[in-house]
């Protein structure tokens, strides 16, 4: 799905990413040091110029202590209902 990080549904999972992100205490910096990457993979995946894959997100939200429910709940209200082209 050419573009996929550019619906609205994924730049919602995005917002709330950033969201867990910022009530963790955590900036974008101190997220990719606990990650082992450089503090501008946050920043890409958080912009949406960087897709994140499952595993990805498993740890990213492992880190910050959120459960994949919660992740899931916002991504499932916001999923069209279809994928389109």
């Amino acid at each position: 799905m050419a573009g996929a990080v550019r619906t609205e549904a994924y730049q919602n999972l995005l917002k709330a990413l950033v969201r867990f992100r910022t009530e963790a205490g955590l900036s974008q910096a101190g997220l990719a040091e606990l990650l082992g990457k450089p503090p501008s993979y946050v920043g890409k995946y958080e912009l949406g110029e960087r897709r994140l894959d499952v595993v990805e997100l498993v740890v990213i939200l492992k880190i910050l202590k959120v459960g994949i429910d919660q992740v899931m709940a916002t991504v499932q209200a916001e999923a069209p209902s279809r994928l389109g082209r």
